[in-house]
């Protein structure tokens, strides 16, 4: 006992907790302070002037004239701080991360964005983290802060339930609801004023992850109720509903000992906000004779690939190489120049002089295709990046 009193005074822990072995708190706070600056060649929307994302290049010609831009950004920095505190019934984890890439009515700017507020005990977790829906492992290390445009990203406000937890995993959760409609060549009809959305019930999520030594594959799924409700006293009667479900098929493959496959493929209806960059998750088609109900909504289907192959050319060295794709399937009264397909793909080498440092350059392209007007857009950048992570643990 006097050995275990003098290691805990040597060390400065109470006396108390090192002479009874009891467990300890953990609190760590982490993050990075990260540079990204290059050259855009060609045209892409001013609000996303430091990332690539098919659905805000042009939709038709020079619309964010003119080509070839510097950009500077520290948007990607992020701070946060994370907790383990042993309890009863097993350790109550939690965390809180933002970064300083806004977006929403913030796009473009520098400024406080929320990513993780969550807690968890045991088999339970609320707050707001990665969906169910989701899987994280299977964005690439990519300098781009936004990432393959295909890929299922979305962090949500949700209570979960793990009746398996591990490498192997699976994962139940009841997620804030809520969703977005393009109105296309009616939206400037009065009578579509008086829409409104509701969402009665929770959107419904689950993954499952088979983990071996070869690395994983997990399949995820979700179920979406959506409505929306004429508020108008006017002849028309404009309200419906749409169920929104999709798939999602991921992995990440060991290819030898330095090359990592990051795979995932997801198809589905009225999911598009669960995507990266994909736009609206309900459409508009013509409802023939209906006099009440000229229009109705519709659930669009969208399909996201993604595929990107990693290498490690030694210690200090590395690269990522890779190309994504989500396709909408559009209704037939979006606008001619609504988003119909986005195309991204890009290669890089990064270069760690030090564990707690990163620097690369990377080499990006990204296409957009409307719906049906014939019109088209790409672009293509060159991006460098210095990145420098901090963590301290007490």
């Amino acid at each position: 006992m006097k050995c275990h009193l003098l290691a805990a005074a040597l060390v400065g822990l109470p006396v108390t907790l090192a002479a009874q072995g009891e467990q300890r708190s953990k609190f760590e706070v982490y993050g990075y302070a990260m540079l990204d600056a290059g050259y855009n060649f060609d045209q892409s929307d001013p609000d996303w002037f430091d990332v690539v994302r098919p659905s805000k290049l042009p939709a038709f010609e020079n619309q964010f004239a003119p080509d070839g831009t510097t950009f500077f950004s520290v948007r990607q920095s992020r701070l946060g701080v994370r907790s383990a505190v042993p309890t009863d019934l097993g350790d109550l984890k939690t965390v809180f991360e933002f970064e300083l890439f806004g977006t929403g009515v913030d796009a473009g700017q520098t400024t406080f964005r929320l990513r993780h507020i969550y807690g968890e005990l045991g088999r339970f977790g609320a707050g707001q983290t990665w969906s169910p829906f989701s899987d994280s492992d299977v964005l690439p290390n990519v300098l781009d802060h936004w990432g393959p445009s295909g890929v299922v990203s979305f962090r949500n406000a949700q209570v979960r339930w793990m009746p398996i937890q591990g490498d192997t995993r699976l994962t139940i959760a009841l997620e804030r609801p809520g969703a977005s409609a393009d109105e296309g060549v009616v939206a400037d009809r009065i009578e579509l004023d008086d829409v409104r959305g509701r969402f009665p019930v929770p959107d419904l999520s689950a993954e499952y992850r088979h983990a071996a030594t070869w690395g994983y594959v997990e399949v995820a799924g979700i179920v979406r109720y959506i409505r929306w409700e004429d508020q108008g006293a006017d002849a028309f009667d404009l309200s419906g509903d749409a169920t929104g479900w999709g798939v999602n098929l991921s992995s990440n493959l060991k290819l030898g000992g330095q090359d990592l496959a990051r795979l995932q493929v997801v198809y589905g209806e009225g999911i598009e906000n669960y995507m990266a960059d994909a736009p609206a998750d309900i459409g508009i088609e013509a409802n023939p004779g209906n006099p009440t109900a000229p229009i109705r909504g519709v659930a669009l289907p969208v399909l996201g690939v993604v595929a990107f192959v990693e290498h490690k050319w030694s210690e200090k060295f590395a690269s990522s190489v890779g190309y994504s794709l989500v396709e909408i399937d559009n209704s037939e009264l979006q606008a001619p120049d609504a988003f119909g397909r986005g195309q991204y793909a890009l290669g890089n080498v990064r270069y760690s002089p030090v564990p707690e440092v990163m620097t690369g350059v990377e080499l990006q392209w990204g296409d957009r295709e409307n719906f049906s007007d014939g019109f088209s857009s790409s672009v293509a950048r060159i991006q460098f990046s210095a990145k420098y992570n901090f963590s301290r643990t007490w």
